[in-house]
């Protein structure tokens, strides 16, 4: 086994479906998990659903429905959005689970045990839609003068009995761990954020609630349950084993969420942490948001759409690759039909999937789909080569750096340099001007398409292991690049190509996609 990594997604709340915000988020860390387990790590990689909470229960109420039953229900929509997606996790948790119950229980009796929980009464500001405490200097005036929340949602006067987790106490711990550890919260922008709302001064937080039942219960404190992001964030604990004991792959490598919660992340989950002695993630990766044509989405503008009905349209491939390589990882991004189709169609299908489609087309009909021999070698065989890896190891590098936009930019400067390649070599041609030529270029590019198809697995699984099976690639999620004996090894084996279908179809804009996307 390889060295441990542990991604996560943020749970998603499900009092309502999907969005294409949780299909990014899904796909971005699934890309990620892929490429990792390629490098060689032992990858655990988890999402899932966070059950609890006011919302639930109100929207429950509003649908005159039992809240087990709709988190039930909600949350099967969220899996079937990941199966559907490709989204290869190891396991997708609920905050209803039995474990999970467990290890909130656990993680509270242990910050309870380091003496940071007491009990008062909270008066003061909290939004339900956000499941979030306010001071009165956040909030921001609305239309009206109505008190808002700073992400504008409506905030009402709450007052109850409570717990209280002693944030203050952290304040100057979690000043030194942002200093100390830089990359712990990524982008530069949501760390600079979180700094300085934590150098503006922490209030303790209050962790259970007692106006509703709808929770993970606090230990030997009757009607009272758990704050809902005190058991969202220990889900993180509960898929590592905790409060057994922790599988190597704790603590997490990246927790990637999006940049709205990430002040739960980077300051209420490593004080949780800290309270309770347990190590704390490497790092919190706040991504922007997708827009539709450079606006939030919103039910009341009529511009939300479901990601699955996005990857009916356009397939799962296209929609991973087009927010991959559209939207800079850590900001907003924007997309719309056309958008996807332009972007796709330039870059996937014409230029690494035709590529691909008429040099193995070419062997199928040519060569009765035999692999090239040797040939005649020239310098611009081996230039070419060095072109490819160089671009695939540019890949490795951004996605390393988690510059995902970036990776698989450099990817496509090895398909340029393929294309500019074959035009040049004309293999067409030198079957009946120079057939030793012929071979040799063609061996070439049989060798760049499985570079490049190996390395832009990760973003489209489907089409790019459609390319490797076509080329008979063994165990191809971890298929080394640079194996340079790869090709004498299918040569030797007898291996043929068979006439491909291709892997990368062009797109058609369909008459209702401006609808519907």
């Amino acid at each position: 086994m390889g060295e441990p990594f542990y991604i996560s997604t943020a749970i998603s709340y499900p009092n309502g479906r999907p969005h294409i915000g949780h299909a990014y988020e899904a796909i971005a860390a699934d890309a990620i998990a892929r490429f990792q387990r390629q490098a060689g790590r032992d990858v655990y990689f988890q999402t899932g659903t966070d059950e609890h909470g006011l919302k639930m229960v109100q929207t429950a109420r509003d649908q005159g429905r039992d809240v087990r039953d709709l988190a039930s229900e909600m949350s099967g929509h969220f899996r079937a959005m990941c199966d559907t997606l490709g989204i290869g996790y190891d396991r997708f948790i609920r905050t209803t689970d039995d474990d999970h119950y467990r290890a909130s229980a656990a993680i509270w009796r242990a910050m309870e045990a380091a003496g940071d929980l007491y009990l008062s009464r909270y008066e003061g500001w909290y939004s339900v839609r956000d499941e979030a405490f306010y001071d009165e200097k956040e909030l921001v005036e609305g239309e009206g003068g109505a008190k808002l929340s700073p992400q504008g949602t409506p905030v009402t006067w709450t007052a109850e009995e409570t717990w209280f987790f002693r944030l203050s106490k952290y304040q100057q711990a979690l000043l030194d761990l942002y200093n100390e550890r830089p990359d712990f919260i990524r982008p530069e922008a949501r760390r600079n954020e979180i700094v300085r709302f934590v150098e503006g001064g922490l209030s303790d937080l209050s962790v259970s609630r007692t106006t509703f039942d709808w929770g993970v219960p606090v230990p030997n404190s009757p009607g009272h349950v758990m704050y809902v992001w005190v058991d969202a964030l220990t889900n993180y604990l509960t898929g590592a084993g905790y409060p057994d004991a922790l599988t190597p792959h704790w603590p997490a490598d990246i927790h990637l969420i999006g940049k709205d919660i990430v002040r739960f992340h980077a300051v209420y989950w490593p004080a949780f942490l800290l309270s309770a002695g347990l190590p704390l993630p490497k790092t919190v990766f706040g991504h922007g948001f997708v827009l539709h044509r450079g606006e939030k989405m919103s039910k009341s503008v009529g511009n939300v759409v479901d990601p699955l009905d996005l990857a009916g349209l356009f397939g799962v491939d296209a929609l991973r690759y087009f927010l991959l390589r559209e939207v800079s990882f850590g900001q907003d991004g924007s997309y719309s039909a056309e958008a996807i189709v332009t972007r796709v169609n330039a870059e996937l299908a014409n230029a690494f999937g035709n590529l691909a489609q008429r040099t193995l087309s070419f062997i199928a009909k040519n060569l009765g789909g035999a692999l090239p021999d040797a040939g005649r070698a020239e310098p611009a065989d081996g230039q070419l080569i060095e072109e490819v890896v160089v671009a695939c190891a540019g890949l490795r590098t951004a996605f390393d750096d988690l510059l995902l936009s970036q990776g698989v930019e450099a990817w496509l400067r090895g398909v340029s340099a393929c294309n500019q390649y074959i035009d040049a070599q004309a293999p067409w041609a030198l079957r009946k001007t120079d057939p030793e030529r012929m071979h040799a270029v063609l061996r070439t590019l049989v060798r760049a398409i499985r570079m490049l198809a190996i390395a832009i697995l990760p973003v489209v699984p489907t089409g790019a292991g459609h390319v490797l099976d076509i080329l008979g690639a063994e165990d191809r999620d971890h298929a080394a690049i640079d194996d340079d004996g790869w090709y004498e090894r299918m040569v030797n084996s007898g291996f043929t190509i068979a006439a491909p279908t291709p892997a990368f179809p062009r797109l058609e804009l369909p008459a209702a996609a401006e609808e519907e996307a």
